[in-house]
């Protein structure tokens, strides 16, 4: 599929605050009955690119749309997720054979569609080796549960879609597959452009993938993005730096008060995957941080 040419570095994407969204140090408080202002978590300076940004983002995320109480990655995933209350999402995308945008965390579709039944015995198991036409006719669903035979697989305009029209927050991690990874980053990035176009707050473009980082920042500059790590090795904060990065989303366990300092004083925000417990999130917020990413939509109310 051909990607329309998008006019990129000239429109104005900058995200505005969102309302009624406390902050970690406000939640604490509140929890000690103390009365929390309105707005989001104080702004921080963004030494890479030398701007000041007011963060729009709730503090609560929902993993993959529902965490584990729906299809991953999927529209039905996400309904349940904001009946629970979640007002932002976390999504993996990547790209069909022809360039489409689509909603998938493995790099093979056997773990969570019906593909060994579905596609030719000698077919490719990784998504990206597969026209949207193909992907389009799988079951996303009856993996999980009955409950959910024949959800298919979205496409991250089905996503977009549903998150502008309830008003919704998106953090889309470029998830590409091998050797894709800057055109998977350009491309996502354009057609979040696109697609976000007018919209109060940008979706949080992040990714493990450096390349496909930079990718997104070459054609859209305007949209926010985040370094996903596993570790925090040497040079962790140049590289989201260089990166002209917003935030920094890690392991949960690897923050303590030195590294959230370290980010904060940087400019950086710090947000943590994939958090499931009490101890973890009490622990998270007592360091100040900005923003966690659970799968228990069920059990951490993000009212």
């Amino acid at each position: 599929m051909e990607v329309n040419p998008v006019r990129s570095g000239t429109e104005d994407v900058s995200p505005l605050p969102v309302p009624d969204q406390p902050g970690p140090r406000n939640r604490l408080r509140r929890a000690a009955g103390a009365a929390a202002p309105l707005g989001g978590s104080e702004p921080h300076e963004v030494g890479s690119v030398g701007a000041s940004i007011s963060w729009p983002y709730p503090f609560w995320i929902a993993h993959r749309g529902a965490g584990k109480l729906a299809p991953e990655n999927t529209l039905a995933a996400f309904r349940l997720g904001a009946r629970h209350g979640y007002r932002m999402f976390e999504c993996d995308a990547k790209l069909s054979a022809d360039g489409v945008p689509f909603l998938m965390h493995d790099g093979t579709l056997t773990r969570t569609t019906n593909a060994r039944e579905s596609l030719a015995p000698d077919a490719s198991a990784a998504g990206g080796d597969h026209a949207w036409a193909e992907l389009s006719q799988l079951d996303a669903g009856s993996w999980h549960s009955r409950a959910f035979a024949g959800e298919p697989l979205p496409t991250l305009e089905n996503a977009t879609r549903f998150c502008r029209a309830n008003g919704h927050a998106l953090n889309i991690e470029i998830k590409p597959t091998p050797g894709t990874e800057r055109r998977t980053g350009e491309v996502v990035a354009s057609h979040a452009l696109r697609w976000w176009q007018g919209a109060g707050v940008a979706p949080l473009l992040t990714s493990f993938s450096r390349d496909a980082l930079q990718g997104a920042r070459e054609t859209a500059p305007g949209l926010p993005r985040g370094l996903l790590l596993e570790t925090l090795p040497d040079g962790w904060l140049e590289a989201a730096l260089a990166l002209g990065c917003v935030a920094v989303i890690c392991n949960h366990v690897l923050w303590d008060s030195a590294s959230v300092e370290k980010a904060h004083d940087a400019g950086l925000r710090v947000l943590s995957y994939t958090v499931n417990d009490d101890a973890s999130v009490q622990r998270l917020m007592e360091l100040g941080t900005d923003g966690i990413i659970t799968d228990r939509v069920d059990l951490f109310s993000p009212a």
